[in-house]
């Protein structure tokens, strides 16, 4: 065993101890929101929009980007969970403003291997391959400006044919630095419910 499933095993088994009558909580969200947001280890949406188990929804990917598989999560979120409210918060100093589609597309075409990153920001890769050339069928969702992105990001999920009008979403900024959520006054206002 590796030393990471250790500690996850054993911090599972610790959970198991304290987990209580969490096994009872129901199946929809108590609090009726979902937040779409980055999968970045740093932020923890529980802590920084105060959830509990139970509360909300959270989707998470990389950038927490309107792909099309979290709004397929977001109409599974309303449409059979009930949720009325939903949040997209990207974040500073985010990994997914560091490179562009054609990057990602050339170091996977060069190899599979884990790519670095030089002290001029350039990105290079370390593998002797192979590679594969599939990434070039994938928009990888970079990210230039954030503002924009979360503007973006909303004004897809509120226009999408799936998503009943009344539903308002949110756009957010977290703050790395600081953990505030910083709103994105444009991409709330693109967001209001109809």
């Amino acid at each position: 065993m590796s030393k990471i499933l250790n500690e996850v095993l054993s911090a599972n088994r610790d959970y198991v101890n304290d987990f209580g009558d969490k096994g009872d909580l129901p199946l929809p969200p108590g609090r009726h929101f979902a937040i779409l947001t980055c999968m970045d280890a740093r932020l923890d949406p529980a802590k920084y929009a105060g959830l509990s188990e139970g509360d909300a929804h959270v989707i998470r990917n990389a950038g927490g980007r309107a792909s099309d598989d979290a709004i397929r999560s977001l109409v599974i979120s309303y449409k059979l969970l009930g949720t009325r409210e939903w949040f997209v918060i990207h974040h500073t100093n985010c990994g997914m403003e560091l490179f562009t589609d054609e990057i990602m597309r050339d170091l996977l075409g060069s190899s599979l291997t884990t790519a670095s990153l030089d002290d001029k920001g350039l990105w290079y890769d370390t593998g002797a391959g192979p590679g594969s050339h599939e990434a070039k069928h994938i928009s990888w969702l970079t990210i230039r400006d954030q503002e924009a992105s979360v503007l973006e990001d909303v004004t897809r999920i509120k226009s999408h044919p799936l998503v009943p009008s009344d539903i308002p979403v949110y756009g957010y900024i977290y703050d790395c630095k600081s953990g505030r959520l910083i709103e994105v006054p444009a991409a709330t206002e693109a967001g209001r419910a109809g």
